[in-house]
């Protein structure tokens, strides 16, 4: 199993001054869907079909998508998003949108983390990362792409473009 470390990558894809926009975790979370199944026992929902989740400037849609909250504080602990290709994008503090998909998404918010399994890509800037797996620490800016042994990881860098005022 074949596995890229990508923190230098990463640093290119989402620029040192880009972190995820600090105030998405304290926003309220909006989901519109055809349906929904509530689990009280397990503090589960289900949305199904056309799911539309935002947070702040946080954005996922997908055919499925699982959210559990903490039984305890009802806190949101994990999203789980199902696709053909399911999306996430963001914005950042500087204003630019960090975008992916995959088959499946696993947002877990309580560690600040975003896991893509099965034809993930990540992308910011024209710039962008596809493998089997990424995980993605969001406020670490750190990722680990993989390709699970099948196939390879692919980058994109695309040249940074100078500011006017930097000369």
């Amino acid at each position: 199993m074949k596995i890229s470390h990508l923190t230098l990558v990463a640093s290119l894809l989402v620029s040192s001054q880009c972190f995820a926009l600090s105030t998405d975790s304290k926003q309220p979370v909006y989901i519109d869907s055809d349906s929904q199944q509530l689990d009280m026992k397990s503090n589960r929902v289900t949305f199904i079909g056309d799911v539309k989740l935002k947070q702040g400037s946080i954005n996922i849609n997908a055919d499925k998508l699982i959210v559990v909250r903490n039984e305890k504080t009802g806190k949101i602990e994990n999203i789980t998003g199902y696709g053909k290709l399911a999306t996430f994008s963001q914005l950042t503090d500087e204003g630019k949108t960090l975008q992916g998909e995959a088959e499946e998404l696993y947002y877990k918010m309580s560690q600040d983390e975003l896991i893509m399994t099965n034809k993930a890509m990540l992308s910011q800037d024209d710039s962008e990362i596809r493998g089997k797996k990424i995980r993605y620490k969001i406020s670490l800016q750190k990722l680990i792409a993989d390709s699970s042994g099948k196939g390879r990881v692919s980058t994109v860098l695309q040249p940074q473009t100078m500011d006017k005022n930097q000369k």
